[in-house]
């Protein structure tokens, strides 16, 4: 070799170690957007500390940039499309909110499915990834999730029965929870969370269901007297889905240590993670509505019943709705059930 081709080879080399380590280097910003309240335990519980953990393991070569309460604009239906088309890299939304989307997805929304949300949300996890991946086709899911029980507030009329129910206008938060309202005799109206506080005080409706958790960010102990739950140990009324996910395109960038620490900070785990934080924040909640002096009724095991007799129907709609579309109804609905009882032991 001629010294001139080693200087040319030498070179080239360099050139090459230089370009390795500067991708070793890299640092990305990856935009984080949700609608949940700045204020919210889900917000400082479980968002702020994903990220918080994902700079740390990425030695702060991955940092993020957030956005609570749509703060990048639009509305909550939109979040899923948002980080699909890279308006956002990085979401955490309901599937629910965009109604009819994610139909596999909603075997987890049926009632009297959850037994609680660590468990679950491991079976909500195995189950898209067996049954409902290509849902998420567009995306790179992070986490799937649900959250604790969910229970009945109510503005002015104690619910102590189901009777209670009827002719009550009360909040839903997707597609399957307005059909059980409907089915326990209630008037549902979907809308997103955030809407609950306004609509409350105006009386758009008369009540909401959602978990413990989530009542302090809302006002609901504020604006509801009257909380109904069933006791913990049975299988909760309703619970709702979630998805955590990364814009592709922004996930195929990353140089490959950095989609390592992505991962490590995704899938089942991860998912159970998440719907364990949020349930525990269910305590914190309740005593908001205590330390008002609210009522909160202990439905009895008779009146579980009679409300899962009543919602039986939604069950049955749904794997109607199922085999419509050209999948086995009863097979998705067992599977789920049979993950959740798997992770439940």
């Amino acid at each position: 070799m001629t010294f001139r081709h080693l200087v040319a080879a030498t070179g080239l080399a360099v050139a090459a170690l230089a370009a390795t380590g500067s991708a070793w280097a890299q640092t990305v910003t990856l935009k984080f957007h949700t609608f949940m309240p700045p204020a919210s335990a889900v917000w400082k519980d479980m968002h702020n500390a994903w990220m918080d953990k994902v700079e740390k393991d990425s030695g702060g070569r991955i940092r993020f940039e957030r956005y609570p309460a749509m703060q990048l604009g639009g509305t909550p239906a939109n979040l899923f499309d948002q980080v699909r088309d890279g308006v956002s890299d990085v979401t955490w939304t309901l599937p629910g909110n965009t109604p009819g989307r994610f139909p596999r997805t909603e075997a987890f929304e049926l009632p009297f499915m959850m037994t609680n949300a660590e468990a679950t949300s491991r079976a909500f996890w195995e189950y898209v990834q067996t049954y409902a991946k290509d849902e998420y086709r567009d995306v790179h899911l992070i986490a799937l999730q649900v959250h604790g029980p969910g229970l009945i507030h109510t503005k002015d009329r104690q619910v102590k029965s189901i009777d209670d129910l009827k002719g009550l206008k009360v909040r839903a938060p997707t597609r399957q929870t307005t059909k059980l309202m409907a089915s326990l005799g209630a008037t549902p109206v979907g809308m997103p969370l955030p809407q609950i506080p306004d609509a409350l005080s105006k009386g758009v409706i008369n009540g909401a269901v959602i978990p413990w958790e989530v009542v302090p960010s809302v006002k609901v102990h504020e604006l509801a007297k009257f909380h109904a739950e069933f006791d913990p140990k049975l299988p909760a009324l309703y619970t709702t889905t979630f998805v955590m996910a990364m814009n592709k395109a922004k996930y195929d960038a990353l140089p490959p240590d950095l989609k390592k620490v992505i991962d490590a900070n995704s899938g089942i785990e991860t998912s159970a993670w998440l719907g364990k934080v949020q349930e525990g924040n269910d305590p914190p909640g309740r005593k908001a509505a205590e330390d008002r002096r609210n009522t909160i009724t202990r439905l009895t095991m008779a009146d579980y019943e009679a409300f899962r007799r009543a919602s039986d129907l939604v069950d049955d709609e749904w794997v109607k709705e199922m085999n419509g579309k050209g999948f086995n109804g009863k097979q998705l609905l067992d599977a789920a059930k049979g993950l959740i009882q798997k992770h439940t032991k």
